[in-house]
């Protein structure tokens, strides 16, 4: 009665696998163990532990490196972006007036960025002689939340609001799009791009480089064009 009151209890399966986890060097001191060890190989023949050990190690190994080698592939390509938008910005600190910068935006996202759909409307009580300008009380009107909070804004937009950024014609081609507004002590206009990939501007994918140019862009073009410069 005794005996059976202090016998220890069955240890199960995932006592063994904490044990031998905490203790790694178990079999090392007891490899007569090892000759008594069944680990089934796919195959159905068996393997030495050793062995099935080695094939883990090679298999994460493996996992691993295709990790690594995909972070260094967005390391690359953040390398590129980075350059161009040096680039860019620098072109734009260089511009003589309001037509050299408007054309530096564009044509660097076009052709450098590779971007398919670009539009940029500037704000302004009176009409400007370059680009697209209009009031702000119109942008308000047609696209008043794609302005609010003076962040990025990436997604599918409605079809106002497509329409209004980039014109009929290209709003039935875009299937998603990123919009920040250039604000700098007052709204000075709405920078979007666009892709006929729904799933291409995704609610985070490249708003730190779009809203670093925005930013640059908002305080290089009061200096060419005044009345930008009252538009609240």
């Amino acid at each position: 009665m005794t005996d059976q009151q202090h016998s220890p209890a069955p240890l199960d399966a995932t006592a063994v696998a904490d044990y031998l986890r905490q203790h790694p060097e178990f079999f090392v001191e007891h490899d007569e163990l090892l000759a008594e060890l069944r680990i089934p190989h796919q195959r159905g023949d068996t393997i030495s532990l050793v062995e099935r050990q080695m094939t883990l190690l090679r298999e994460r190994n493996i996992e691993m490196r295709h990790r690594l080698s995909q972070l260094m592939d967005v390391a690359r390509d953040n390398d590129r972006l980075f350059d161009k938008t040096r680039r860019l910005v620098l072109d734009l600190l260089d511009a003589s007036g309001l037509e050299e910068v408007v054309s530096t935006v564009e044509d660097s996202l076009r052709h450098e960025f590779q971007v398919p759909f670009v539009s940029l409307i500037l704000f302004s009580d009176t009409p400007l002689a370059v680009g697209r300008s209009l009031s702000s009380a119109e942008a308000h009107q047609a696209i008043g939340g794609l302005l609010a909070g003076g962040k990025t804004i990436c997604g599918v937009l409605r079809e106002n609001e497509l329409s209004f950024l980039f014109g009929e014609t290209d709003a039935k081609q875009i299937g998603s799009a990123a919009v920040v507004a250039l604000s700098y002590q007052g709204l000075h206009g709405v920078l979007a791009i666009g892709s006929s990939d729904p799933q291409h501007y995704k609610s985070s994918l490249g708003t730190l480089f779009l809203g670093y140019i925005a930013e640059v862009l908002a305080r290089v073009l009061p200096r060419f064009a005044t009345p930008l410069r009252s538009v609240r």
